[in-house]
């Protein structure tokens, strides 16, 4: 009775350590779940014990990672050791053509990983088809997970250091545990090593009420966006639409991309709240990632409340350094083109996400100039006549699902019948066979969209009711978070969207 029993201890527990592509250890998981539970016990006895809670979270972090992506944790590894010697050096290097080699080494190294893992396909396909098929043979790199999240942080740290507004990390460790620190390491949010390494070495750890409180709302919340409102809509209604396109009438293919628009929301910004939630939960702040991006009246607007942390990194690492607003009109609008061209490129390998980021540079260059020659024109919502506000928020929200098309559909063929099926085969007449048909995801689509248009002073009283509730109250909200999730879930967990990023 002994030996199966064994045995079957030894299995799980080899299940535990093994490396599966087809299934990331994420948030939502019941697995990640019971190891965060038994991670924190060991965290909560280490709290004054400053180098065995950084080793111990660093061995966590790493694992973490090597349960998303295998052997290639070494790659963050390698990242962090490369950064950290390049930093210590050009810290010591006085002469500035020498301090820009070094600081052009760092993210040579570090867009050398991302291209060669992320564009390399993308290349040979397109050498393919300029040349023939099989002039290139090399395809199928594996894409590790979050790449283009960690080598964006490890870049702002050595380019922190060559404009001298860091001093750099003496210990390996440190810089090791920022850039490999799990709650943010696969789909962000991009923490600035200035603001998150002064947490580092802090003793003893201090998680007060309020922090304990806002984590656990923020992991809540998280857990129902994406659990609950992405994946249902995802696998119930968005999916289809956008695998078969020609087999639905014009008005569920639109219904499917806005749809996607809550969907893609829901994912990642759920997926932030969790992470600033458990980073709360062991000591730590992170900056805010979104702040209701569906409420911006402008494209402008938009970029500064959707994915904070990415376009403040792009803001200031890329269009300030192509010289910002600084050389004139045209030049401005150029360098916001280039920005957001970019920025679409490191979001994936494919045309349909240089289109879309061409859309929101051009977008944002045309704002810029429309600032510019109209007076009284406005940057934002909160500086408009309601009735304006409200006519700017549904032109901004249609501009930016028409992207998400782009950035959703798996070619421009699947764009281009998304597309004629609403012009050409809209169907009106069926939308009320349409919502019943497809009730439950109407029903959490208006709902999704309704907590996401309410005021600010509501989620705020949420967050303040859930904070300091007694911890017995907070447990028992725990706990029908996850009987709704279970309730509504999938039989497979579905892997966060930003995850191919």
């Amino acid at each position: 009775m002994i030996r199966p029993a064994t045995d079957n201890l030894l299995a799980r527990l080899g299940e535990l350590l093994a490396y599966d592509a087809s299934s990331p250890l994420i948030f939502s998981s019941g697995l990640f779940l019971f190891l965060f539970a038994g991670f924190m016990l060991v965290y909560g006895a280490l709290r004054r014990a400053t180098t065995a809670r950084i080793v111990y979270v660093i061995l966590f972090s790493l694992y973490f990672y090597y349960k998303s992506s295998g052997i290639y944790f070494l790659l963050l590894i390698f990242a962090a050791t490369s950064d950290f010697l390049i930093a210590r050096a050009l810290h010591r290097t006085q002469r500035q053509g020498l301090r820009r080699l070094w600081v052009a080494a760092s993210v040579a190294v570090n867009l050398g990983m991302l291209g060669y893992f992320k564009y390399t396909n993308f290349l040979v396909d397109i050498g393919n088809q300029l040349f023939g098929a099989g002039f290139l043979q090399f395809q199928n790199i594996f894409l590790p997970v979050g790449i283009s999240f960690f080598v964006f942080q490890s870049m702002s740290y050595t380019i922190d250091i060559y404009r001298r507004q860091l001093e750099p990390l003496t210990n390996w460790c440190d810089y090791l545990f920022y850039l490999s620190f799990f709650p943010q390491l696969v789909a962000g949010p991009i923490v600035r090593a200035r603001d998150f390494i002064p947490q580092i070495r802090r003793n003893p750890v201090t998680v007060t009420r309020e922090m304990f409180g806002t984590g656990v709302f923020l992991i809540l919340t998280g857990l129902f966006k994406k659990a609950v409102l992405s994946d249902y809509i995802s696998l119930n209604f968005v999916d289809r639409i956008f695998d078969e396109p020609l087999l639905y009438s014009g008005f569920e293919c639109l219904m499917g991309i806005y749809g996607y628009a809550l969907q893609i929301y829901c994912d990642f910004s759920g997926y932030s709240d969790m992470a600033i939630g458990i980073a709360l939960l062991l000591g730590f702040r992170f900056p805010k990632n979104f702040d209701a991006p569906y409420k911006s009246a402008t494209i402008t607007e938009f970029w500064r409340r959707w994915h904070i942390s990415l376009s403040s990194w792009l803001r200031d690492y890329l269009y300030i350094s192509l010289g910002g607003n600084r050389k004139g009109r045209v030049r401005t609008y150029v360098n916001l083109l280039l920005t957001m061209l970019l920025g679409g490129l490191w979001h994936g390998a494919a045309v349909r996400f240089i289109l879309w980021g061409a859309l929101h540079g051009t977008a944002l260059a045309l704002h810029k100039m429309w600032l510019s020659v109209v007076p009284g024109a406005k940057p934002d919502g909160a500086h408009m006549h309601w009735w304006s506000r409200i006519g700017g928020m549904l032109l901004t929200f249609n501009l930016v699902c028409f992207g998400w098309l782009m950035f959703r559909a798996e070619s421009m063929q699947t764009v281009g019948l998304m597309l004629h099926q609403i012009f050409e085969h809209f169907n009106a007449p069926m939308i009320p066979q349409v919502l019943a048909g497809y009730t439950s995801v109407f029903l959490l689509i208006g709902l999704g969209y309704l907590l996401h248009l309410l005021p600010e002073r509501v989620d705020a009283t949420a967050q303040r009711i859930v904070t300091h509730a007694p911890a017995a109250l907070q447990i028992v909200m725990a706990a029908t978070m996850v009987w709704l999730v279970m309730q509504v879930k999938s039989s497979d967990i579905q892997p966060f969207i930003y995850f191919q990023f």
